[in-house]
């Protein structure tokens, strides 16, 4: 069975967002399998097999999903945009819970990161993940559209032509995006010792 159509998905968003409660009962089955992938791929980008389950994962971003109120969903790419925002935070705050930076202290600046290879919330290199989210953050201060590209990538693994479609540009603009803004995250994350 493959993916589900974008235009069924779409209906059901937007039904839910309706208030049609059904809509959401029928939009699970169609998306689980999707946001399965979504978190088996940063499990794959992590490098380890020390994170957090699969299942874990897409478990608690289904219920901050279900708990979102207010969203106008425009699509099914729109949809896993949101569920990657929602993947980074639980990761991140992860991370921040099992300690992998004291308490009140900052994420230190890392001397080898690849902003490709996220590592995992709860492996020995979770400071990388919450700096890699701190350098996430101070890039969207800068420059809000290349700091999304890169949460679409890294964190909801779009290809550059999901990730082109749901901010409206194009493909050449997203991988000169995503080229600048790994630039500057490695920087930001080595303390300008980095590219």
């Amino acid at each position: 069975m493959g993916p589900p159509e974008a235009g069924d998905v779409t209906k059901l968003l937007k039904a839910w967002t309706g208030g049609d409660v059904s809509a959401q009962e029928r939009l699970m089955p169609l998306v689980y399998n999707e946001l399965r992938q979504l978190a088996r791929h940063y499990r794959n980008k992590s490098g380890s097999s020390e994170t957090l389950q699969t299942t874990a994962l897409v478990h608690e971003a289904y219920m901050r999903l279900v708990d979102i109120r207010g969203v106008d969903w425009r699509d099914r790419v729109h949809f896993f945009a949101v569920s990657a925002q929602l993947m980074r935070r639980i990761l991140v705050d992860t991370a921040r819970a099992r300690g992998a930076i004291k308490r009140g202290g900052q994420a230190e600046r890392l001397a080898d990161v690849d902003p490709d290879r996220v590592p995992a919330p709860d492996s020995e290199r979770a400071a990388e993940l919450i700096a890699l989210d701190d350098a996430l953050t101070a890039l969207n201060q800068l420059d809000p559209r290349r700091a999304r590209v890169i949460e679409l990538r890294v964190f909801g693994g779009l290809t550059v032509d999901e990730a082109a479609e749901l901010l409206d540009l194009s493909p050449q603009t997203i991988r000169r995006d995503w080229t600048l803004a790994k630039a500057w995250l490695l920087r930001e994350m080595s303390g300008g010792r980095g590219a």
